[in-house]
């Protein structure tokens, strides 16, 4: 089985990976799936040298003391770090598990796992199903397909475009902010306990809505649902469209926020409009603060306070 132990900058070609496994305490990873030759290519270094191992296809790049199930459990201050970018092919399935290091999965469309416990997440154009946990760790992904699932303490999730087929999110205390377009039929299911969840759905969606919270707001965008208010419970109920999807959302303390996506007129310059009335791209990664709406305290159609 090839092997190397890593305590320098280097490149590493191969053949070919089928799937990839990475580990690492501090520093950053970057997984691009590309059609280039699959590599490694580690541009800094320190602390304990890194194992690397390419046995049937599996690329597996990790520290000898750290395991994909103790991960999490390493919250005392570690002096390894390394700087890393893995090229690998598109249907590589990914499995990456960091400590505080800043992790970017990029491209790829076989099955993705990413573990952090303080490090960021950044998810971007990824298909198949998606697994992310962190413990404080934040996570922002654009242009995701499939099903996604995303569990935090109080980590936030920020997720926009993409078509879901199923989106599950639960935190304690991280903020889940999420611009969804769901297939049919489509599922979005969130849980928190004393975090804001604000969601933004197309204009003309498919779904069963129940949002509900115990001591927070309520408010949603949307004519035909319908607020209801109980001295421990705030919720927003009804159908829309033909009900084919499902959308639940609840906490115990948190706001609850349900916008509707402007309809698109025609033009190459595409913008879309706030609940203020201003115009953002919608291009995540030029917008201001798409989510200024789910802060206001402007009337909505349907509220439950």
């Amino acid at each position: 089985m090839p092997h190397w132990m890593v305590d320098e900058p280097t490149r590493i070609a191969f053949d070919d990976v089928t799937a990839l496994r990475v580990r690492t305490f501090a520093g950053s990873v970057a997984v691009l799936a590309t059609s280039e030759t699959p590599a490694l290519d580690i541009t800094s270094i320190s602390g304990q040298p890194l194992k690397v191992s390419h046995e049937n296809g599996v690329l597996t790049i990790s520290y000898e003391d750290l395991n994909w199930d103790g991960l999490l459990e390493w919250l005392r201050p570690q002096n390894h770090s390394a700087d890393m970018t893995v090229i690998v092919p598109r249907d590589c399935p990914a499995q990456v598990g960091v400590v505080a290091a800043t992790a970017v999965v990029s491209g790829v469309a076989g099955r993705t796992s990413v573990r952090s416990v303080s490090g960021a997440i950044t998810l971007d154009g990824l298909g198949g199903r998606v697994d992310a946990r962190t413990v404080s760790g934040d996570v922002e992904a654009q242009d995701l397909s499939g099903q996604i699932s995303f569990n935090s303490v109080s980590g936030d999730l920020t997720l926009a475009g993409g078509a879901l087929d199923r989106l599950e999110a639960k935190t304690v205390s991280g903020n889940v902010t999420a611009d969804v377009h769901l297939g049919k039929p489509g599922q979005v299911r969130v849980a928190t306990v004393s975090s804001d969840v604000a969601l933004r759905l197309p204009a003309e969606p498919d779904a069963k809505v129940n949002l509900r919270s115990t001591s927070g707001r309520v408010l949603s965008e949307f004519d035909c649902l319908r607020g209801a208010h109980a001295p421990a419970s705030h919720s927003v109920n009804g159908t829309l469209g033909r009900g084919s999807g499902r959308i639940s959302v609840s906490t115990l303390s948190g706001r609850v926020t349900l916008l509707k996506r402007a309809e698109q007129p025609p033009g190459p310059q595409r913008s879309e409009s706030t609940a203020d009335g201003q115009a953002e791209p919608t291009d995540p990664s030029t917008s201001g603060d798409p989510w200024s709406a789910a802060t206001d305290d402007a009337p909505t159609k349907g509220e439950a306070r």
